[in-house]
């Protein structure tokens, strides 16, 4: 029995150091991603909910952010902020843009430094704005042509 109790350890620490190792390597290699540009072709935008755990006061959710380094990790070097904002009785709300390909990285940004002082949401984005000035430009057009 003591032997097969061995044989069930060895063999649990070899496949947990197998996994923790590929999980490591994966977190460590260096991808062609990490350097992607955003382009018109390949960029993405993604707005964040990052709501705040009203149950403890502000202070305590600052230190947290400090010491699991939210502000040195997020965003990622060359992930462009469009907005940052407070939405007063929610948190902070931020859009930011970047290449597609860096999504992983991105998510992985606010997973390790940002939970536990906020819950968050995320939310595919796109700006609207011209479509949307095109649009009222059209309509004021066939306003005028009546």
């Amino acid at each position: 029995m003591q032997k097969s109790l061995k044989t069930l350890l060895a063999s649990t620490l070899l496949i947990t150091s197998a996994f923790c190792g590929a999980v490591n390597a994966q977190s460590t290699t260096n991808s062609p991603a990490k350097n992607a540009v955003a382009t018109p072709d390949n960029a993405v935008m993604l707005t964040v909910f990052l709501k705040h755990d009203q149950s403890r006061p502000l202070g305590e959710l600052k230190a947290q952010l400090a010491k699991q380094g939210f502000y040195k990790a997020f965003p990622p070097a060359g992930v462009e902020v469009v907005s940052w904002n407070i939405m007063m009785g929610i948190g902070q709300v931020v859009t930011v843009r970047f290449p597609a390909s860096r999504l992983a990285e991105v998510n992985l940004a606010l997973e390790n430094t940002a939970w536990g002082s906020y819950k968050t949401e995320f939310y595919p984005t796109y700006d609207f704005k011209a479509i949307a000035q095109a649009e009222q430009n059209k309509a004021q057009q066939m306003q005028t042509a009546q």
